[in-house]
């Protein structure tokens, strides 16, 4: 059979028109519409009670968490308040004149408050937006886990930060120094002219700043509390007369005591606390005085200098060292009588052979 014979016995094939192959455009009855709004109104009412209950729960957490962190920050507040109280009720004591003053024990008073009560609203509300969480039925294990392995990361390999860190709240806890005060913290010293939670830095007697990290100082040797010692060690020659000495340093200690400013450096009066040691040939006498932090040199000097001229207007000798090298007395030397040996004394040398006597001249009218 052939091709045009199949064709012509199948006949034309059917065409779609094209109302059968567009789609069909559905349009929502009301009954629709009606329906729907019900299964709404149904879901809404099965589910009102949950979520009333995590509302109030979620209201009932944050009405908790405001009230406690105000609690903790009014609590914080009135121990700071009575820690000024105490320090301003020491300051009108004798002790208390010594010791920081009152307005700086306020400001460091202030920052340990202002610390604290940040460190108390970071917790509570950090522990409240949990709580929040975790109402919504969310799973806080994955995030408290990533938080845990994050923070033992950061931690080792910040350990340094946070050594410095800690060391810097107790520094401040504990007022061991404040800005202006001179200070020695092993690694390096001057006078504080910032304090930080990490890093104190100090400006050094050339005028050099330096920067301290607090969790480096092992140690601080605090020169601006308190009160300083001024010394002066007088060495005398043995032969003088104590009373005399004594007398004199009295006399410069009582003119030193009366004068401007050297009253206002002194805290105590100058003492002259007595033989500090004897040796041989000389003797230390010991001058000694408090005086108002950092002032401690420059009476010291001074000191020194009016000694220095009373001594010399008595005549009263200082020697420079412990030891006074000893003067010969020539009339002690046994030796100090006797001539240089001479070849002359010596009648076998060849210089006494060559001498020739002298002849002895007769006067006239004398006996021979």
């Amino acid at each position: 059979m052939s091709l045009s014979a199949v064709l012509t016995a199948a006949g034309p094939s059917p065409t779609p028109t094209p109302s059968e192959s567009a789609t069909a455009v559905t349009v929502p009855s009301l009954q629709d519409a009606q329906e729907s709004a019900t299964n709404a109104a149904g879901w809404v009412e099965e589910n009102w009670s949950t979520w009333l209950a995590i509302g109030l729960r979620v209201l009932l957490i944050l009405v908790i968490a405001a009230i406690l962190r105000v609690v903790v920050r009014r609590a914080i507040t009135k121990l700071i308040d009575r820690m000024n109280r105490t320090v301003q009720a020491v300051d009108g004591t004798a002790l208390g004149g010594l010791l920081v003053n009152v307005e700086r024990r306020r400001q460091r008073s202030q920052a340990i408050g202002s610390v604290l009560r940040s460190v108390a609203s970071f917790l509570i509300l950090g522990t409240a937006a949990l709580m929040v969480l975790g109402t919504f039925e969310i799973n806080l294990a994955p995030l408290l886990a990533s938080a845990g392995v994050a923070g033992v990361a950061i931690g080792f390999g910040a350990r340094n930060l946070v050594t410095d860190f800690l060391s810097g709240v107790f520094m401040i806890l504990e007022d061991q120094y404040g800005v202006g005060d001179q200070i020695d913290a092993g690694v390096a010293s001057g006078e504080v002219i910032e304090v930080g939670l990490r890093v104190t830095k100090l400006r050094g007697d050339n005028g050099e700043i330096w920067y301290v990290r607090n969790g480096e100082v092992k140690r601080i040797g605090n020169l601006s509390q308190g009160w300083a010692t001024a010394g002066v060690d007088v060495t005398v020659k043995a032969s003088e007369d104590l009373d005399r000495v004594k007398a004199t340093l009295v006399e410069v200690a009582e003119k030193m005591n009366k004068e401007e400013p050297w009253n206002e450096f002194l805290w105590s009066p100058i003492e002259v606390l007595g033989l500090d040691s004897v040796l041989i040939d000389s003797m230390v006498v010991r001058v000694s005085a408090k005086t108002m932090p950092g002032k401690s040199l420059t009476v010291e000097r001074e000191l020194r200098w009016r000694i220095k001229r009373a001594f010399d207007a008595a005549d009263i000798r200082i020697v420079g060292g412990p030891t006074v090298p000893p003067e010969e007395d020539p009339a002690l030397d046994p030796t100090a009588g006797i001539a240089a040996p001479s070849v002359y004394s010596n009648t076998a040398s060849p210089q006494a052979a060559a001498a020739s006597p002298l002849t002895p001249v007769t006067p006239p009218g004398a006996p021979k």
